[in-house]
């Protein structure tokens, strides 16, 4: 705790790093303001209704879009067309050379593909307000003719997600952090509060449940504490997990330049087990919504046999959870494929004159370390999987409804927390020239 209070101290202390922090913040704050402003034309509480009647799914999508949803606000789609768009291009990347080719241009290609994501992210906003108003058309106000309402509502969601993307990437340029993940982030650190309140009022009713008062305030006291503490061991757990890394020893062989003799030394690797961070989640629970969505809107009431199967598949049974252990584990195994580069990593090794012991410098060194991430991938994923599920088997054997967002939401905030908190130390470091002497030092045992 004293670690992060010094570096928050420190960051503060450095004016590129306090404007950064600063634009983030001020747009976090705008982004909150606007989750405050309601869709005009349409009954807020008649909508708000009717998402809750959605059950889990609406639960999920109002994570997603950083709370905006259940408050009928123009920013209630949220990061989700953006997360969607992100997907498919990602993986028409893969399977389309144009794109691949663009991908590999530096710096102007990320510029394009980012441009192109942003096009289809608007795409599919609007492709998923139309859903929305349809969906909640009973919430519509009847002051003006439907068809203009309708209208109004699907521009008003539409221009709320391209708002949304616009304050994400500004974060990605001005500020520190993931712009998406800090938008959900905020999203569920206002509603801490909300869920404090909820444990109470449920430790309350267990209390009033109990005929005996003195033992039913006790056992209420009981259940407190012990949800307290399970909380914060699943929080260190979680901390714990994301800051573990795998270091692989690197030997640098001596070099004489000039009169002087340098190298030598021995320094490492640092691979981490959560390489992937929280994006696989927050892949999967956008994607799962996609389904969710369609069969709310056209087979909610149906009585077709293949209707009712496909709702309740994908409304908490043992299938949608099948599901989304695959996709979590395919999402971190995507994520890291496109994010970790291991062919760079051994060509600066090699171009430094390093070797890794044992290896042979070029495709060995290359293959080892593409196997040593392809293992810890696993260990992620697993990793993953544990804290987003475990909450929801344990709300299951309970009873306890809405315990899912416990794992979801301790895995969001603590990832995206520490990568902020990694990013921040990572430029105090750049711009301490001492610091970073002596870290060297420490590495690599030499005065």
């Amino acid at each position: 705790m004293n670690g992060i209070f010094d570096t928050a101290v420190n960051a503060f202390r450095v004016e590129s790093i306090r404007k950064r922090l600063l634009y983030t913040f001020m747009i976090l704050g705008i982004f909150m303001l606007g989750g405050l402003v309601p869709v005009p034309g349409i009954d807020g509480e008649k909508f708000t209704s009717v998402i809750r009647q959605w059950g889990q799914l609406g639960s999920i999508m109002d994570l997603i879009s950083g709370g905006g949803l259940f408050h009928a606000s123009i920013l209630s789609l949220g990061v989700s067309p953006y997360i969607n768009a992100s997907i498919i291009i990602q993986l028409l990347t893969v399977v389309i050379p144009a794109l691949e080719d663009m991908s590999k241009e530096g710096e102007s290609g990320r510029k394009k593909m980012d441009k192109i994501t942003r096009i289809s992210a608007i795409c599919l906003a609007f492709v998923q307000s139309v859903l929305f108003t349809y969906s909640t058309r009973e919430a519509l106000n009847a002051s003006l003719p439907k068809w203009l309402n309708a209208g109004l509502v699907v521009l008003a969601f539409t221009a709320g997600a391209a708002i949304v993307v616009f304050l994400g990437e500004k974060i990605n340029d001005k500020g520190i952090g993931n712009g998406v993940s800090l938008l959900i982030f905020a999203g569920i650190a206002t509603r801490l509060p909300d869920m404090v309140r909820t444990l109470y009022e449920k430790c309350v009713s267990i209390s009033d449940s109990v005929e005996n008062a003195a033992l039913g305030v006790l056992l209420g006291i009981l259940v407190f504490i012990a949800v307290t503490i399970v909380s914060i061991a699943i929080i260190v757990f979680v901390l714990y997990v994301q800051n573990a890394e795998r270091r692989i020893p690197v030997q640098y062989s001596k070099k004489v330049i000039g009169r002087q003799q340098r190298g030598g030394n021995r320094d490492y690797i640092p691979l981490k087990v959560n390489m992937s961070g929280v994006m696989p989640v927050i892949f999967t629970m956008s994607l799962l919504a996609i389904p969710n969505i369609i069969i709310t809107l056209f087979f909610n009431n149906s009585t077709n046999k293949v209707a009712v199967w496909l709702k309740s598949s994908f409304t908490g049974s043992p299938w949608y959870y099948v599901l989304y252990f695959l996709l979590v584990i395919g999402f971190t195994f995507f994520y890291t494929a496109i994010n970790f580069h291991p062919v760079e990593i051994a060509n600066s090794i090699t171009k430094n004159g390093g070797m890794i012991n044992g290896i042979r410098s070029g495709k060995p060194t290359t293959d080892f370390i593409k196997s040593t991430a392809h293992r810890l991938n696993w260990l992620e994923a697993f990793f993953l999987v544990l804290v987003c599920i475990l909450p929801t088997i344990i709300g299951i054997l309970t009873g306890l409804e809405n315990v899912w967002f416990a794992g979801t939401s301790v895995l969001i905030l603590t990832g995206v927390a520490n990568d902020l908190i990694v990013q921040v130390e990572g430029e105090l470091e750049i711009r301490s020239p001492k610091g970073f002497l002596e870290d060297l030092t420490i590495k690599t045992g030499r005065r």
